[in-house]
């Protein structure tokens, strides 16, 4: 059975005064039935590490560089990460995508240095609106799914997580049909992949206006196995009932 996961996604937000968020969390979820991650911005990793040493909510990264150590001013290594208390990195956001013309050799070469480094890599996937419209979702989730994941995945380090560009801030989200359909795609090539072992395996996430009021619907589609959450995330009072939601599913 692979095991829920609620990861947050905080972005460019948070102070350290933010980090009472952690503690209601916690509070809220003394003993949680799903994996529970928040991806904070770098400069809160190591306090925020310390602050939940003795709870299950584990803290991650937003993005590491591929190369181990080096001149890479302004870049994060994954062993640096690791060593101020990540246990996990977004990877391929759609985001660091067009911002910063990550292409997936590039995700995929990423995604080999955080396992390297004993990260587990967190890849996004997704589409554009005008992807979507002309009919080329799967055309392009899956071209994204082959070249951004390494041979070396498994799903003890590896979650893959599904967020179309055009449901990412803006409240829109995909319909449970399309979910399911985008989902099962790539379930069906991880295994044909993979195997059914280690494809069957990988959590598959979604992500894109992840709510407390559609968690529920959206947790109740066959493969997703938990979320991806933006800004309902930075508080705990937006992301509590959304793991609520995942644990009751």
């Amino acid at each position: 059975m692979r095991r829920k996961l609620a990861a947050g996604n905080w972005k460019m937000n948070g102070r350290l005064a933010d980090l009472d968020q952690l503690d209601r969390i916690m509070a809220a979820c003394p003993a949680p039935a799903a994996d529970l991650l928040l991806c904070l911005p770098a400069t809160l990793i190591h306090p925020a590490a310390a602050r939940v040493a003795d709870h299950a909510l584990r803290i991650g990264a937003q993005d590491c560089h591929q190369a181990g150590a080096g001149a890479h001013t302004g870049d994060i290594a994954a062993g640096q990460l690791m060593d101020a208390g990540a246990s996990a990195v977004i990877l391929g956001h759609s985001e660091r995508r067009a911002d910063h013309q990550e292409d997936s050799a590039t995700v995929r070469a990423k995604a080999e240095a955080a396992q390297a480094a004993g990260l587990i890599g967190v890849i996004c996937l997704g589409e554009t609106l005008a992807e979507r419209d002309a009919g080329h979702t799967l055309e392009v989730i899956g071209a994204q799914l082959d070249a951004s994941v390494p041979d070396s995945a498994t799903g003890a380090v590896t979650v893959i997580a599904y967020e179309p560009v055009w449901a990412i801030g803006t409240g829109r989200i995909a319909t449970t049909e399309q979910i399911a359909e985008v989902h099962g795609f790539l379930r069906a090539r991880l295994i044909a992949r993979f195997g059914a072992a280690t494809g069957g395996a990988i959590r598959l996430l979604y992500g894109g206006s992840v709510k407390p009021d559609n968690a529920a619907q959206i947790f109740a589609v066959t493969d997703v196995d938990g979320a991806l959450v933006g800004g309902a995330s930075l508080t705990a009072d937006d992301f509590c009932p959304i793991i609520a939601a995942l644990e009751a599913s």
